[in-house]
């Protein structure tokens, strides 16, 4: 075999591997065309509990029953160092539209009825919260969190944390934080730095 012929053959094999490259992903007469596929977000969704059987309405203010409040944000108080808020950030949990907050409340009413129910029980035990969110179909991959007597989880909404004695119940509905303690779940403020 010449130097030409095996040059030619060379050109050719490459130039048939380029078409095949190239042809991936052309529309072929003939064949039916795909949809083009929905955007999907880059992230998986968290998978939701506690949720009511029916949309909760919106409303402007919260439940009596229910506390609510929110991390610090940005432009707080003005006796602060100038990058307080900066340097504090990670503590910052997400704000919620009303539509959310509503939800969460509704949520959080479930939850305050299952924790309710072990507090009048007498149990107040990290077995026994888990139990009662467990109920509610909250885990593991909720971020649930339980630990001396306090409790976080994500509801897929919202978070719902608060604590738990035989004493007293509370509840607080918030945003995930920007970054949880470290082993915890979104729904746990970072008491350290980063």
């Amino acid at each position: 075999m010449t130097l030409t012929t095996r040059l030619g053959r060379t050109v050719t094999a490459a130039t048939l591997l380029a078409l095949t490259v190239t042809a991936c992903g052309t529309e072929h007469s003939g064949q039916p065309q795909a949809q083009s596929p929905i955007p999907r977000p880059s992230f998986a969704p968290r998978p939701k509990c506690a949720q009511p059987s029916e949309a909760p309405p919106v409303k402007a203010s919260s439940s009596p029953t229910t506390t609510t409040t929110a991390a610090p944000r940005r432009g707080g108080n003005e006796d602060q160092p100038p990058n307080y808020a900066d340097n504090h950030a990670y503590r910052m949990s997400a704000e919620l539209s009303p539509a959310q907050r509503a939800k969460g409340e509704a949520s959080a009413g479930l939850i305050r009825y299952e924790l309710e129910k072990a507090r009048k029980e007498g149990d107040v035990s990290e077995q026994r919260i888990a139990a009662a969110l467990a109920h509610l179909g909250c885990g593991k991959e909720h971020g649930v969190y339980i630990w001396n007597g306090l409790y976080s989880v994500h509801t897929g909404d919202v978070c719902v944390s608060g604590q738990v004695t035989a004493k007293e119940l509370s509840i607080e509905v918030h945003g995930a934080y920007a970054e949880p303690q470290p082993g915890t779940g979104p729904c746990v403020e970072n008491r350290g730095g980063h």
